[in-house]
């Protein structure tokens, strides 16, 4: 079944309250999903510093990346830990580990076990930013792992949150590998973020890539697509998957049900609708 929940802010006076209300949101979801859950944040200075390098990791600590990179930063937030350094001498450091994010101004953080408890150790009310994505899974194909765990984040500054499944996860799995792309689960969430990175690098922009994605791939589906300036939302031919969009002045706001948005300030002015099947709505910073 699974939650989506995302907040794009337009008034910056509210990105102090970005984790508070995403924490909010995020805990009125929990049913749709209570085996994990992770978060994109946009915009934290303390987990992305400004014009720092940052990479999302699972299967290490704090300690064991500090001993690895002597006078890096890092930062423990449950099974993920953050560290403010390059992917490239991350990767290099520790070639075990899981990245599951990187890029400037951006981090991922996920785990198992219940929402509303992951939020907290992740410290999520205290995030601040201009945007943020969350999830709530209810696994139907693959592990509870923290690796599949949402968002999926392939690309630098990207992620992608789904609720459905990709019946045809599978075969377009095999066509990417064949042309290099490697995966890090076996989650069919994963594939439809691949897919969209790959289009990105190749030179589509994202309304095209998700374009591309609604031709490419079959099943039931809602997305919630971010990068370091976009906030996108499409969904399935025959819109199966519930979905809600609410927009202000202040913000735009995207979730699996109503009562996730009506924890936000001004939702009593907003406009609410429903988005209509394989129609891209793309929202920029």
């Amino acid at each position: 079944m699974c939650g989506i929940v995302g907040l794009h802010l337009r008034d910056p006076s509210l990105e102090p309250r970005l984790g508070e209300l995403l924490s909010a949101m995020l805990g009125q979801v929990v049913e749709r999903g209570p085996d994990s859950a992770g978060v994109a944040v946009y915009g934290d200075p303390r987990l992305s510093p400004p014009g720092r390098a940052v990479v999302s990791l699972l299967g290490t600590s704090k300690t064991e990346v500090e001993a690895a990179l002597p006078g890096v930063v890092a930062l423990d937030a449950d099974a993920t830990t953050v560290v403010h350094a390059g992917a490239d001498q991350v990767a290099a450091a520790l070639p075990e580990a899981t990245v599951i994010g990187s890029g400037e101004g951006f981090a991922v953080l996920k785990g198992t076990g219940n929402p509303v408890e992951l939020a907290d150790a992740f410290g999520l009310a205290g995030v601040s930013g201009w945007q943020g994505v969350g999830h709530t899974r209810m696994a139907t194909e693959s592990a509870v792992t923290p690796e599949g765990a949402h968002p999926f984040s392939v690309g630098p500054g990207q992620c992608l949150v789904h609720n459905g499944s990709f019946a045809n996860h599978a075969t377009i799995r095999r066509e990417l590998r064949a042309q290099g792309v490697e995966f890090d689960s076996q989650n069919d969430s994963e594939v439809g973020a691949r897919f969209v990175a790959h289009q990105l690098e190749q030179g589509a922009d994202l309304e095209k890539a998700l374009r591309l994605l609604c031709e490419r791939f079959d099943g039931f589906y809602t997305l919630l697509v971010s990068t370091g300036d976009s906030f996108a939302v499409v969904r399935d031919a025959i819109a199966c998957k519930p979905a809600l969009v609410a927009e202000t002045d202040a913000w735009v706001a995207m979730a699996s049900e109503y009562r996730a948005l009506d924890v936000l300030p001004g939702i009593e002015n907003a406009r609410i609708f429903e988005p209509e099947p394989e129609e891209v709505y793309i929202w920029r910073r």
